[in-house]
């Protein structure tokens, strides 16, 4: 079973998936938010999804807002696509600057802001993971 997340956007929604032995987080494109339940429902049946980190834009101030309710109704959507995947909410502050900011050298038509964000954010939920297994 891997652990997949999600960079969720009106426009378009960014996925990673991490590697078998959990390890490494791999950006893997980005979708319009029907196609990334189907590309998410794919990996659910073949190699399996045990959890799907969704990002969780929380304000500076660590608050909710609009988005974060946004991205609520898509988390509870893709719960009733992945039946028996856990979906985990993780604060995805500053995900997206840091995703620009290690893309910054690419030419404009390579950068893909949005899988890259997700990336990041399964990258820190894995390493959270291997520190704390709580998580």
């Amino acid at each position: 079973m891997r652990i997949a997340a999600v960079d969720f956007g009106t426009k378009r929604v960014g996925l990673a998936i991490a590697d078998p032995l959990r390890i490494f987080a791999q950006p893997e494109g980005t979708y319009s938010q029907d196609a990334a339940v189907q590309r998410l429902r794919k990996w659910h049946v073949d190699p399996g999804l045990e959890v799907v980190v969704v990002g969780w834009p929380l304000t500076e101030s660590g608050e909710e807002s609009a988005a974060t309710r946004r991205v609520h109704e898509y988390a509870n959507r893709l719960r009733n696509a992945l039946p028996g995947a856990g979906i985990v909410p993780w604060d995805e502050r500053w995900t997206s600057e840091e995703a620009k900011d290690r893309l910054r050298d690419l030419p404009k038509r390579k950068r893909n802001v949005d899988a890259v964000a997700a990336g990041i954010i399964l990258q820190e939920y894995l390493d959270e993971r291997e520190r704390n297994t709580d998580v």
